[in-house]
């Protein structure tokens, strides 16, 4: 793995999903005024992943042109409005996520030694011989 990979693969994740966001909002767009193409648009994107975006589009070319022209305009705009924000607020996401995965595991590892300390300190005690005078 290089970090020149991992940077494309997410940028590539990146991208798709903001092919999705476009191709949701237009459909929402579309039930308002023109019920008929979000139907039809609703149905496209059932058949035809989006997991790959560029074969989405290349795809939708061949049935609707107009649409993937406004497509791509949405999808410009949502990256353009988002995309200045991303960098920080993953990073953000991430050390706060890890924060509060480590504090967890802290608590469960605590609670795992406490549990084996008192079992062994238990089992110490019933292992000695009683003391008593007689």
């Amino acid at each position: 793995m290089t970090y020149k990979q991992v940077v494309k693969d997410t940028a590539r994740v990146v991208q798709n999903y903001l092919t999705y966001q476009a191709v949701k909002l237009i459909i929402e767009q579309l039930t308002e005024t023109n019920p008929g193409l979000a139907i039809w648009l609703r149905e496209f994107s059932a058949r035809t992943p989006f997991q790959d975006s560029d074969n989405y589009i290349n795809e939708m070319m061949k049935e609707n042109k107009e649409l993937v022209l406004r497509i791509l305009t949405v999808r410009k705009e949502i990256a353009k409005k988002t995309l200045e924000f991303l960098p920080e607020l993953v990073q953000t996401n991430i050390e706060q996520s890890n924060m509060e995965h480590r504090r967890y595991l802290l608590e469960r590892l605590t609670q795992t030694n406490s549990s084996s300390e008192d079992e062994i300190n238990q089992d110490t005690k019933s292992n000695q011989p009683d003391n008593k005078e007689e």
